[in-house]
C-alpha cells in the first residue's frame, strides 16, 4: 500500500510564499513614504553618526582601544552604562507599579498625579540636576534624613543614580500605560474563574501581556540615561574614577581640544549601546513570540 498522501490532501507541504520587499497593501504611496522615512532617518541619525565613527576611524582601532581602556575611560564606562541599567531596572519594576496605579484605580488627584509624570519630559535637565542636588544634599530635605546613617547621596554615584530614575521614569510609565488601559479584564476574571489566585494571573496572564511594552520602556529609558549630562553633573560630584560619566569626559576633551579623544569615547559608547539595545530587542522579539505577541 502506498504511504504517499495524494495531491492536495493535508500530507502535501504548504506552499513556500516567495519573499517581497513590498509586501501587498490597501494603502498607496509606499515608495514616496518608504524613501522618505529612509532619506529623513539618514540625514537626522545615519549620517551624523557615519561622521563620527569615520572621524574616529583615523586613529585605527588600536588608537580608539588605547584611548578607550585607560583606566579614567573604563571607570567613566563603567559608572555609565552600569548606573544606566540599574536606573532602567528600577524603572521598569516601579514604572509599572506606577502605570498600574494610574490605569487601575480611580482616585482623587488622579488626573493631577498623571500630569505629574510628565515633568521630567518638560523640565529643563539642569534646573532638575540643581533641584536634585539641594534635596538630596546633607543639608537637604531628603538627604538631611539619611546624613545621620551615614549615607551620602549627593555627590556621589547614587546620586547619578537618582537622577537617571527621575529622567527615565516617564518613559516606562507611558510605554505601558495604554497597554495596560487596553488589557482586557475579561481576561483576568477567567482566570479566577479557572481557579487561578491572583498571585497567579498577575504572574501567568497580566506580567507575559505586559513584558515586551515594560522591555521597551527599559529600553527607552535606558538610552535616555546613557546620554543624560545635564541633570547628573550637578549631583553626580563628578570625581574621576568615582562620580565621573563618560558624557562629562567627552565634554572635557573638547574643552582640552582634544578632538580624537573626544570621538574614540564617543563611537565606543555608540557601540556598547547598539549592543545593549539590540540584545534588549531581541529579547523584546522573543518575548512577543514566546507570550503569543506576534
Amino acid at each position: 500500500m502506498s504511504l504517499v498522501a495524494p495531491s492536495g490532501t493535508a500530507g502535501d507541504a504548504p506552499p513556500r510564499v516567495p519573499w517581497r520587499f513590498r509586501q501587498p497593501s490597501a494603502l498607496p504611496g509606499f515608495g514616496l513614504t518608504f524613501g522618505f522615512a529612509v532619506t529623513y532617518l539618514s540625514l537626522i541619525v545615519l549620517v551624523p553618526l557615519a561622521a563620527l565613527v569615520i572621524r574616529a576611524s583615523g586613529l585605527g582601532i588600536s588608537g580608539i582601544w588605547q584611548i578607550a581602556t585607560t583606566p579614567r575611560v573604563l571607570a567613566a564606562l563603567e559608572t555609565s552604562f552600569g548606573l544606566s541599567l540599574a536606573a532602567a531596572a528600577a524603572n521598569a519594576v516601579f514604572g509599572l507599579l506606577v502605570a498600574w496605579v494610574l490605569t487601575r484605580y480611580d482616585f482623587p488627584g488622579r488626573r493631577v498625579l498623571d500630569a505629574v509624570v510628565d515633568l521630567p519630559f518638560a523640565l529643563p535637565t539642569a534646573v532638575a540636576g540643581i533641584a536634585l542636588a539641594a534635596v538630596y544634599a546633607p543639608t537637604g530635605w531628603i538627604g538631611a534624613l539619611f546624613a545621620p546613617f551615614g549615607l551620602k547621596i549627593a555627590f556621589t554615584p547614587l546620586g547619578i543614580f537618582v537622577a537617571l530614575v527621575f529622567v527615565g521614569l516617564p518613559f516606562v510609565v507611558r510605554t505601558v500605560q495604554p497597554v495596560l488601559a487596553d488589557l482586557d479584564r475579561e481576561i483576568e476574571e477567567a482566570s479566577a474563574t479557572l481557579g487561578a489566585t491572583r498571585r497567579q494571573t498577575i504572574l501567568r496572564v497580566v506580567l507575559p501581556t505586559l513584558l515586551p511594552a515594560v522591555l521597551t520602556g527599559f529600553a527607552l529609558a535606558f538610552g535616555r540615561a546613557v546620554g543624560e549630562y545635564g541633570s547628573v553633573i550637578f549631583i553626580a560630584g563628578n570625581i574621576p574614577f568615582r562620580s565621573e560619566i563618560a558624557p562629562l569626559l567627552i565634554v572635557i576633551q573638547l574643552e582640552e581640544f582634544n578632538y580624537a579623544g573626544a570621538t574614540a569615547i564617543a563611537t565606543v559608547m555608540l557601540a556598547i549601546s547598539f549592543l545593549l539595545l539590540l540584545a534588549i530587542n531581541l529579547l523584546q522579539m522573543f518575548s512577543r513570540r514566546r507570550f503569543g505577541h506576534v
